[in-house]
């Protein structure tokens, strides 16, 4: 377990790296949503909101990457990760596979990091 924990702390914050850069570099091509998903996404654009997003990601990716505060980048990204599974469940199913790679690896990292959140579930 400890192996995979790692793998996938490592993987989950190379890939908030990445998108989240990629919000701000445009690195990687990405065809334009359409219907509710582009009216989503116009109104996150126009508000800004969704560079601040963007920030966060890497902010939590780093963490991630860091190893010595994995559990405050999982705390980071965990919200956003929920966001873009819901995102690709209701508007953009096309995108649902990788939403769903995502959250995986979110499980196993948490898993590792168990130790760190067992204060949250105490009453």
């Amino acid at each position: 377990m400890k192996i995979a924990g790692l793998i996938s702390q490592l993987l989950l914050g190379f890939v908030f790296v990445v998108f989240g850069s990629n919000a701000f570099l445009h690195f990687i091509p990405m065809p334009p949503p359409t219907g509710q998903a582009a009216e989503f996404l116009g109104a996150m654009f126009a508000s800004g909101y969704f560079y601040v997003v963007a920030v966060l990601q890497i902010v939590g990716g780093l963490l991630l990457l860091s190893g010595r505060f994995a559990s405050l980048g999982l705390i980071t990204v965990g919200p956003i990760i929920v966001n873009i599974l819901l995102f690709h469940i209701f508007l953009a199913p096309s995108g649902l596979p990788l939403a769903i790679v995502v959250s995986i690896l979110a499980l196993i990292a948490l898993a590792y990091h168990r130790q760190a959140f067992l204060g949250l579930l105490r009453a």
